[in-house]
């Protein structure tokens, strides 16, 4: 089977062996096709059209041509659109043909949602190798593991050998360090023989510092009608906005058709302005929906800081109008304090009642539904959301942001008391909504994993500075010397520092952490699963008894009651007298026999119970 996404700009081989090359330089008067030719190049004038669009159909060049374009006689450039830039983003771009992989994944149609277990990973530090290659050789572990669906941070071209993924300048082309396009489309391939859908982060709310063209030859990219930490929005609704709209529908695309992915991440909505209607957001989902989600199961999930439960809305039937899921950091921070005691920083909203907060995002979704933010100096944030599904909250303890935005890049691994951490995987697990996991943790990795990049020698010091400063409003930083300590980012050794660690699996402590997260994951999908096929939805509440103690309870879409009681303390805690009726789905090993009214819940445990 072949798959190919057709768009309106970057490359097309043709039929008849020919390249069309499209490109959009509204500023440009001149625009050339520079063919590299042995040491040299070829340049071929292109056809300037209406609207800033050139175009060239080139009998010179084939599938693994490198190109770049000449704009105005001067500055040389790759293609925003390129498919592949084979030596970096700086260098020419790579003609590639998409029909020469030869898929064989055709009766693959995804998985519902209801199925979703997420495993976040970065390509360039989850192997040895830190490619696709690497990837794929791991794909058995984590079907084993009992996840369902593995979700790539952002592989677009960025400056440099590595990086986060979040300063990709050429959204459409995997980055070179990570492999060919051919060796993305393999993983997916094996991925789905593995039953696992692949999602990726993609990044829509800006470019970055290095190696971003645009701003040369087609300034309406941009906008200063909004602002973001980065600079000059990106402008989706100013003049000349649907070209800049359609680059980013058709990228959503792209990776969907001719990557056969599951769904994406859209990372950082909030940082996206636009005050059209439909904006971009909703446009992007309506084309993602009538696509290939007409056909099989399509996913799209967002990061929103704002919570606005809006995007997340469903049909009469229950399914999503746009997206699947947000990730609720709520949750995570609610958990995280309640694990560190850290209170800092954002935790502040959540010192007050972790554990309050902790309930609402189990039972309602978000933490934050339109309250008062303190962290965020008096502004009202998020939006009601206890009418929404479950399903709609993607729940995690860690992920790449939570671990490496920390100046020392560490895991819960090594800032909690293990039973601890081991209480809030019992409950993340087997709660009704999606849970997420970041790479190692189902091993409890050690591996630290931090902010690193690649970038030019001038910006790579200047981020190095700037991420140094960032720490110095917190008082354990106030400390100069102490800021020197932090990891440089462009250090390649911080980058090899953040590979997981898998010899740790071969040692029992490790072996039997990931033999827990396989019990439960097990149990998720043979005890949970099953019951939140259902189009209806759920009831749910939760209520607080002594100091630390929590009971939540959801009745599922088919009637099933779902029942969680947690001792969130380092100390024992006498049961409420209301222990619900039902079967004993899990407990914490410290509970050796069934409780009963007025017994003690052992210190940092959790008792599952599920009727009928």
């Amino acid at each position: 089977m072949k798959r190919r996404y057709p768009m309106p700009f970057g490359t097309q081989v043709l039929d008849d062996g020919g390249v069309r090359f499209r490109l959009w330089a509204p500023s440009a008067k001149q625009v050339a096709l520079c063919l590299k030719e042995g040491d040299g190049e070829g340049f071929d004038e292109m056809v300037q059209q209406e609207g800033g669009w050139f175009e060239l159909v080139s009998h010179s060049a084939t599938a693994g041509s490198r190109y770049r374009y000449c704009i105005d006689d001067n500055l040389r450039v790759p293609d925003p659109a390129s498919r592949f830039n084979p030596e970096d983003v700086h260098a020419h771009s790579e003609v590639i043909d998409p029909s020469s992989f030869d898929w064989e994944d055709g009766d693959w149609l995804g998985r519902p949602w209801h199925e979703a277990v997420f495993y976040e990973l970065h390509v360039g530090t989850f192997s040895a190798a830190g490619t696709f290659k690497g990837v794929e050789e791991r794909l058995a572990h984590l079907a084993q593991l009992g996840v369902t669906a593995i979700e790539l941070m952002p592989v677009a071209d960025f400056p440099g050998r590595r990086n986060w993924g979040y300063d990709g300048v050429l959204p459409f082309a995997p980055d070179s360090s990570y492999g060919r396009p051919e060796a993305l489309k393999s993983l997916v391939q094996a991925a789905h023989d593995h039953g696992l859908m692949v999602f990726l982060d993609v990044v829509y709310n800006h470019f970055g510092p290095e190696g971003n063209y645009l701003h040369s030859y087609a300034p309406d990219f941009f906008t200063d009608r909004h602002h973001t930490p980065w600079g000059k929005a990106i402008n989706f609704d100013g003049d000349n906005a649907r070209t800049v709209r359609d680059f980013f529908i058709h990228n959503a695309l792209y990776w969907l058709e001719e990557y056969h992915l599951d769904g994406l991440r859209l990372d950082a909505v909030h940082a996206i302005m636009d005050d059209s209607e439909p904006d971009i957001l909703c446009e992007l989902a309506k084309a993602v929906r009538e696509g290939p989600g007409e056909l099989r199961h399509i996913h799209l999930v967002l990061e929103n800081d704002n919570n606005l439960a809006r995007y997340l809305k469903r049909d009469d039937d229950m399914e999503p109008r746009y997206y699947s899921a947000q990730w609720n950091d709520d949750i995570h921070h609610a958990f995280h304090l309640l694990l560190t005691r850290e209170n800092d920083g954002y935790y502040s909203d959540y010192s007050d009642k972790p554990l309050w907060y902790l309930g609402r995002c189990l039972t309602e979704g978000f933490a934050y539904q339109g309250e008062v933010s303190s962290y965020r100096h008096g502004e009202r944030r998020g939006e009601p959301s206890k009418h929404l599904p479950l399903q709609a909250f993607v729940s995690l303890l860690q992920n790449h942001d939570q671990i490496g935005n920390r100046a020392f890049g560490e895991r819960l691994t090594t800032l909690c008391d293990p039973t601890a951490l081991r209480m809030a995987v019992d409950i993340l697990l087997l709660a009704p909504s999606p849970p997420l996991l970041f790479m190692g943790e189902e091993w409890h990795c050690l591996s630290p994993f931090f902010f690193f990049c690649d970038f030019e020698p001038g910006l790579a010091a200047a981020v190095t500075e700037g991420r140094r400063k960032e720490f110095a409003r917190f008082e354990r930083f106030s400390d100069p010397a102490v800021r020197r300590r932090i990891p440089d980012p462009a250090a390649s050794n911080t980058f090899q520092a953040s590979q997981v660690n898998w010899e740790e699996l071969l040692e029992p402590g490790h072996q039997a952490w990931l033999q827990h997260y396989q019990q439960l994951l097990s149990l998720r999908h043979r005890e949970i699963v099953p019951h939140l096929i259902s189009s209806k939805g759920a009831v749910a509440g939760f209520t607080l008894f002594g100091v630390t103690g929590l009971q939540a309870d959801w009745r599922l879409g088919d009637g099933c009651e779902l029942h969680l009681i947690a001792n969130v303390s380092d100390k024992p805690l006498p049961l409420s007298e209301n222990i619900q009726a039902g079967r004993q789905l899990y407990a914490s090993p410290s509970i050796t026999a069934p409780p009963v009214g007025n017994d003690d819940l052992p210190p940092w445990s959790v008792l599952w119970v599920i009727h009928p």
